[in-house]
């Protein structure tokens, strides 16, 4: 049985065990910056604020 080179979900490259799922601190912080600035969205109807009162 072969075992599949995984990759950074950023960039592609291999990624490191230290570093799970990613290849470096680098890529682990830019998809951490994309979560923060709402780079990445979840499927769904839009949240109205006024319905939460």
């Amino acid at each position: 049985m072969t075992q599949q080179t995984r990759k950074c979900p950023v960039c592609g490259k291999p990624r490191s065990e230290s570093h799970k799922p990613f290849c470096s601190t680098r890529c682990r912080d830019r998809d951490l910056m994309q979560w923060l600035s709402d780079g990445y969205a979840l499927p769904g109807s839009p949240a109205n604020g006024e319905d939460d009162k």
